[in-house]
């Protein structure tokens, strides 16, 4: 087969391509690059310049393609205007695109934010949108756009993971610098609120399953880790074993975070940058995110395998062998 790939040079669209070479079910991956290649320099892929607003680019490339992996999307920004074009206005012109080579088999990447948090039972594919912030809004104005437009011959996999960690991560990678400078920031009580994460191996093997159902129809997925949900207790925990050392342990309140942020990204505006943690941002850290794989590991026969401290472990080395740490 011919894949089609999006956002392949970022962290998740990286290492999904790095499975799709390797796997002998297909034979040529294209992936829209719009500058530096990054993660990709040096590997197989059919390269393809420009961005989701180069249509004619991207109908070139969907000829003869089999199934396209929609993974670009924009997550930090402090406009809403910039959410819409990338998530909202960029997948409708790659689906519309799609339509007119007929390519009908299509994986696109959404999140978890899209519907928002839950609150101590891990929602499921079925739960109604109630996202806290403009990145998670975007995305379910992505999702919703795709049900405007898909055609009834269209196989659609929208993919929700929660937190994505693992070798090539750039935010959550923020908390284990932290860490090494020997301070371990954690949200409420250790306890509570508790979040789901997956290690990026696992939620690419869910992407390559879900690109083998092909039956016609919208079919939407969350894709977490070994287990549904991860106090920041266990997290740190985890982090001191793998790390070897202790780190002092700061527990923040919501409105605490939410003055940091605040602070934060004010004085990154000085400089003209929008930093990892921001208003936006914090009100996402503030809820609890658990989300439950069910509906993935039967019909998709998903399966994620590696355990938090495993993940933990891998990443860290990885930071670690690149100087990251």
């Amino acid at each position: 087969m011919k894949a089609f790939v999006t956002g392949g040079t970022g962290f998740v669209g990286s290492h999904l391509v790095d499975a799709l070479l390797g796997s002998e079910k297909y034979s040529e991956v294209r992936c829209l690059v719009r500058n530096d290649e990054k993660w990709l320099s040096g590997k197989s892929i059919t390269k393809i310049s420009g961005d989701l607003f180069s249509l004619q680019s991207i109908s070139n490339a969907l000829k003869d393609v089999d199934i396209i992996f929609h993974v670009a999307g924009l997550v930090r920004s402090p406009k809403w205007s910039e959410f819409k074009r990338a998530n909202v206005d960029a997948t409708e012109n790659l689906i519309r695109i799609a339509h007119k080579k007929g390519v009908n088999n299509i994986v696109i990447l959404s999140s978890l934010a899209a519907t928002g948090p839950s609150n101590g039972t891990p929602i499921n594919e079925k739960a109604v949108y109630k996202p806290v912030s403009m990145y998670g809004e975007s995305k379910m104005e992505m999702e919703k756009i795709i049900l405007e437009i898909a055609n009834k011959s269209d196989s659609i996999k929208i993919i929700r993971p929660p937190a994505v960690y693992g070798p090539r991560e750039t935010d959550i990678y923020t908390f284990f610098k932290t860490f090494k400078l020997g301070i371990f920031p954690k949200i409420g009580d250790g306890n509570h609120p508790k979040l789901s994460m997956v290690y990026i191996a696992d939620l690419v093997e869910g992407i390559m399953k879900s690109a083998e159902k092909i039956e016609p129809g919208i079919h939407t997925y969350f894709m977490g880790g070994e287990n549904d949900a991860y106090s920041w207790n266990q997290i740190g925990d985890i982090t001191t074993i793998v790390t070897g050392h202790k780190a002092i342990s700061i527990k923040l309140k919501p409105t605490w975070i939410k003055k940091i942020s605040t602070f934060v990204e004010k004085g990154a505006a000085v400089f003209g940058k929008y930093p990892v943690l921001n208003e936006e941002k914090a009100n996402e850290m503030v809820h609890e995110w658990v989300c439950s794989s069910s509906k993935a590991q039967k019909e998709l026969n998903y399966s994620p395998s590696t355990s938090l401290e495993e993940g933990i472990s891998r990443t860290i080395r990885w930071y670690k062998n690149h100087n990251w740490l």
